[in-house]
């Protein structure tokens, strides 16, 4: 919902605000080129407007809900508002408001949210927020019997004015948060197609790291289908950032997978882990990424329990970022119907054949050694060398 006549996107950042001036300026800058780039991936027009605090998006009255929709699935954005852009004159506000009540107020309470970034108008925010309470409810009073509520209004009447210009409007719409992506150095995606790993891809993006993403091929314990919704999911996560490369590492483990199968039962799954880790880290010196990120939660498979984590991760010396390691499932299923990856991750294709009989949850490294393939290591980084680029 916005005023009639709407032409811009009020864009609101978060802990971009936090930094020091040179840092808020380049974080700014990146955010600015990501919101350009989601824009032009999905056709919508407009011109963003670099400014401090507010990026402005200049659009037609058409598309403004479309662009605003972009700019909430920009990593780094808090939220945003479709807006009537107007003269910082004060009758010129009242006006507009007038207009926009008449349109869109039809009962119920409502408030007024005024803000003033220019001190040297000749008017505060206090009196801004009472003109505008009384203009909106004498151009709606033969209509209806207007009731103010300043805690919990059914409809809220923004105002922002700025230096320059007011902006009007009527809603506010939450977006991502986090960092502009690009503002911090990118990391080794290992994407599975399941539930978990697109969403921690995701946390991850959303502070700011772009994702090079890597997909194990389980050879026959995986297959067509097992891939196929690993590349959806990655295509999909590509809407998010559309400037950046999502090509996707394909890594070589079905003769690993099989040997696996054969040689080991319990404790298959956690050396198996290890090859996706020294394979991840080994593909990261490769292409210059920073670190390892994975969908692993504290305890929600065997091979998850805090005491196996310990024991997969000594086969990495990066840092391995596990966004989810709190989170319940439920939390995590919530978080990838709202991003768009639930359904694709949700296709059954078979890779549970893996999984031994019996599971190992308490393990120790040694033992564990002991009984995998010895060479299990130079293995995953001859598979990590081995490593071609697809796309999702």
């Amino acid at each position: 919902m916005h005023p009639p006549g709407a032409d811009t996107v009020l864009v609101r950042h978060g802990d971009v605000n936090t930094k020091s001036n040179t840092v808020k300026r380049y974080m700014e800058g990146l955010l600015v080129e990501n919101l350009e780039a989601i824009l032009a991936d999905r056709s919508i027009p407009g011109e963003v407007e670099r400014r401090w605090n507010r990026p402005l998006i200049h659009t037609s009255e058409r598309a403004v809900e479309d662009a605003t929709a972009a700019a909430t699935d920009t990593f780094g954005v808090v939220s945003a508002s479709p807006a009537l852009t107007v003269s910082t004159e004060k009758e010129r506000i009242l006006e507009a408001l007038s207009e926009t009540s008449r349109e869109h107020y039809d009962g119920g309470t409502f408030a007024v949210d005024a803000r003033r970034a220019d001190k040297t108008l000749p008017y505060d925010s206090e009196d801004l927020a009472r003109e505008a309470g009384s203009a909106i409810w004498e151009a709606v009073e033969d209509e209806f019997e207007p009731e103010v509520d300043l805690d919990n209004p059914d409809l809220t009447f923004g105002v922002e004015v700025r230096e320059d210009l007011a902006l009007l409007y009527l809603e506010t719409v939450s977006g991502p948060g986090g960092l502009p992506l690009g503002s911090q150095e990118p990391v080794i995606a290992l994407v599975s197609g399941g539930i978990d790993s697109p969403v921690a891809a995701y946390e991850l993006m959303k502070r700011g790291s772009p994702i090079m993403p890597a997909y194990v091929d389980l050879g026959d314990y995986g297959g067509i289908d097992h891939e196929a919704r690993a590349m959806e999911t990655v295509r999909l996560l590509s809407n998010y950032a559309p400037n950046f490369d999502m090509q996707v590492y394909r890594i070589p483990g079905g003769e690993t997978v099989d040997l696996l199968v054969r040689e080991m039962e319990q404790g298959r799954m956690l050396s198996l882990r290890r090859f996706f880790y020294r394979a991840a880290e080994t593909l990261a010196e490769r292409v210059d990424a920073n670190g390892i990120v994975t969908g692993e939660a504290a305890g929600q498979k065997s091979s998850q329990t805090v005491r196996n984590l310990s024991v997969t991760s000594c086969a990495a010396r990066l840092p391995i970022h596990r966004p989810l390691l709190t989170r319940d499932k439920q939390e995590i299923v919530a978080k990838a119907r709202e991003i768009g990856t639930f359904t694709d991750s949700t296709i059954d294709a078979g890779c549970n054949r893996v999984t031994p009989d019996r599971v190992e949850t308490n393990a120790r490294l040694e033992p564990l050694l002991a009984a995998e393939p010895d060479d299990l290591l130079e293995r995953a980084e001859e598979a990590a060398r081995n490593a071609d680029l697809v796309e999702p």
